[in-house]
C-alpha cells in the first residue's frame, strides 16, 4: 500500500481541474501549481493550497521538475498526478518522484521511458507478437541504410522522429527522389524539438483509421481494456473529434485488438492508464502505431459508454489497491463523442489566438458533459496550448451523440480570443455524417 492523502496536480487548465475535483471527491487534500502567467486562473482556486513555481515560460514553471517536486515538499503533498501533456510521459520526473518519496500517479518510469522510444516500442512490441506497419527501426541511423530500407519498405513512406509527436519530425514520401529531402528536414525538425534526431521509417497506410485503445492496469498484474476510441478526425495529425465505440469495429475485432492491447501493456509491466494506439486500414487489418502512458485528453467518451471514472481508478491503483474490475465486467452502452474547443483562427491556417475572455457560455442539455479551464477574464496566453474545452455528447446512438453535440456547440458563446467552434460544428455536420454508421 502506498498511503496518500494529499495530492499535486502538475498541471493547469481543464485537466488540472478536471483531476482536482476527482481528488477532493476522494477526500484527498489538494494542490495547484501555477506560473506568473497563471496566477488567476481557474485551476487555482480549485484546490486547497496553491504554489508558485515559477515564470509564464513552460521550461520555468509546469515543466521545472526541481520546482514542481518542491512544490510537493513545501505543500505537503506525497503524491503528484501529472495530468496529460508537460511532464506526463516524462520518466526522469517519474524517476525524480520516486527518488523524494513521492507517489506518481502513472506508470513506472522504465515503462514511460520503453513507449517514449517510438523504434524501441515498436521492437519491444514485435516481441509481443502485437503486429506493427513493415518498416525499419533499427540503430544505423545512417544516410546510406535509410535509403536502402526505404527501397525495401516501398510507397507510400512515413519518416518518423523516433522520439516524436504531434506530428513534428514527420513527413509523408510519395515518390523515391523526396526520400532523401524528408530523411533531412525530419531529422532537423526532431533534433529541435526533442533534441533527438534518430528517425524511424514506417510503409504509410492509405486512409487508415485512428483508433486507440484505453487499457489500466495494476500492481498486483491485473490488466484489462476498456473498449476503444476512433481518433480519426485530425488536422496537421491532432486530434479535433473522438468517439466512441469506433463505428466500423465489430465486436470480434474490439476483442481482436482489446487482446493486442493488453499484450502490449502487459510487456512492459504497466500499471495506470494507458492508451494504445493502432492504425486501422481499409481491409480491418490494425498495426501498432504508439502507446500513450498517460490519462488522455479524450478520456471522458470512455467514461461516458463505460460507465467508469478512470481518473479516480488512477487514485486507486496508485495506491498499491487491486484494479477491481477483471475484463467481463467491462461494458459500452450508447455512443459518445467529443470535440475539442481551441483558441484559434482557422481562417489563418489554425493559429492559435489569445486575448481575455469576456463571455463564456457553457453549453448544457441531456447528454452533454463540458470540462473546461476557463472563465470570464481568463487571459489566453500564448506560453501554453490553446485548448479551453473539451465538449462530450453521449446518446443511445451515434446520431443522437452527433445531433446533441452540435446542438451543444451551438449554444456555446465565447467572445475574446477566435475559436475552432463553427469548423467543429461543420465537420459534425458534413465530415462525420458521411463516415460509416
Amino acid at each position: 500500500m502506498k498511503k496518500f492523502d494529499t495530492v499535486l496536480v502538475a498541471n493547469r487548465g481543464e485537466i488540472a481541474i478536471r483531476v482536482l475535483r476527482a481528488a477532493q471527491a476522494l477526500g484527498y487534500r489538494t494542490v495547484a501549481v501555477y506560473s506568473e502567467a497563471d496566477m488567476d486562473a481557474p485551476h487555482v482556486a480549485h484546490a486547497d493550497v496553491a504554489v508558485q513555481v515559477g515564470a509564464a515560460a513552460p521550461s520555468a514553471s509546469y515543466l521545472n521538475i526541481g520546482r514542481l517536486i518542491a512544490a510537493a515538499k513545501e505543500s505537503g503533498a506525497q503524491a503528484i498526478h501529472p495530468g496529460y501533456g508537460f511532464l506526463a510521459e516524462n520518466a526522469e520526473f517519474a524517476q525524480a518522484c520516486a527518488d523524494n518519496g513521492l507517489v506518481f500517479i502513472g506508470p513506472s518510469p522504465d515503462a514511460i521511458r520503453w513507449m517514449g522510444d517510438k523504434a524501441g516500442a515498436r521492437r519491444r512490441m514485435a516481441e509481443a507478437g502485437v503486429s506493427c506497419v513493415p518498416g525499419y527501426d533499427g540503430a544505423d541511423q545512417s544516410e546510406a541504410t535509410l535509403l536502402k530500407e526505404a527501397e525495401r519498405i516501398g510507397l507510400p513512406l512515413m519518416v518518423k522522429a523516433a522520439a516524436g509527436g504531434g506530428g513534428r519530425g514527420m513527413r509523408l514520401v510519395e515518390r523515391m527522389e523526396e526520400v532523401s529531402h524528408a530523411l533531412a528536414s525530419a531529422r532537423a525538425e526532431a533534433q529541435n524539438a526533442f533534441g533527438s534526431g534518430t528517425l524511424i521509417l514506417e510503409r504509410a497506410i492509405r486512409k487508415p483509421r485512428h483508433v486507440e485503445i484505453q487499457v489500466f492496469g495494476d500492481s498486483l498484474g491485473t490488466v484489462v481494456h476498456m473498449g476503444e476510441r476512433d481518433c480519426s478526425i485530425q488536422r496537421r495529425h491532432q486530434k479535433v473529434i473522438e468517439e466512441s465505440p469506433c463505428p466500423v469495429l465489430t465486436p470480434e475485432l474490439r476483442a481482436q485488438m482489446g487482446a493486442a492491447a493488453v499484450a502490449a501493456a502487459c510487456a512492459i509491466d504497466y500499471v495506470g492508464a494507458g492508451t494504445v494506439e493502432f492504425l486501422l486500414d481499409q481491409d480491418h487489418k490494425y498495426y501498432f502505431l504508439e502507446m500513450n502512458t498517460r490519462i488522455q485528453v479524450e478520456h471522458p467518451v470512455t467514461e461516458a459508454v463505460t460507465g467508469i471514472d478512470l481518473v479516480e481508478l488512477q487514485f486507486q491503483v496508485a495506491q498499491g489497491l487491486p484494479l477491481g474490475i477483471a475484463q467481463e465486467h467491462v461494458h459500452m452502452t450508447g455512443h459518445a463523442i467529443e470535440a475539442r474547443l481551441y483558441a484559434e483562427d482557422v481562417a489563418a491556417g489554425f493559429l492559435p489566438s489569445t486575448g481575455q475572455i469576456e463571455l463564456w457560455q457553457r453549453p448544457s442539455g441531456p447528454g452533454i458533459r463540458c470540462d473546461d479551464g476557463i472563465e470570464i477574464g481568463t487571459m489566453i496566453s500564448p506560453y501554453y496550448d490553446s485548448m479551453l474545452a473539451k465538449i462530450v455528447a453521449s446518446g443511445p446512438t451515434r446520431e443522437v451523440a452527433r445531433t446533441r453535440l452540435i446542438k451543444a456547440l451551438k449554444s456555446t458563446a465565447i467572445v475574446g480570443p477566435q475559436t475552432n467552434r463553427d469548423f467543429l460544428i461543420a465537420t459534425l455536420q458534413k465530415t462525420l455524417s458521411s463516415t460509416a454508421t
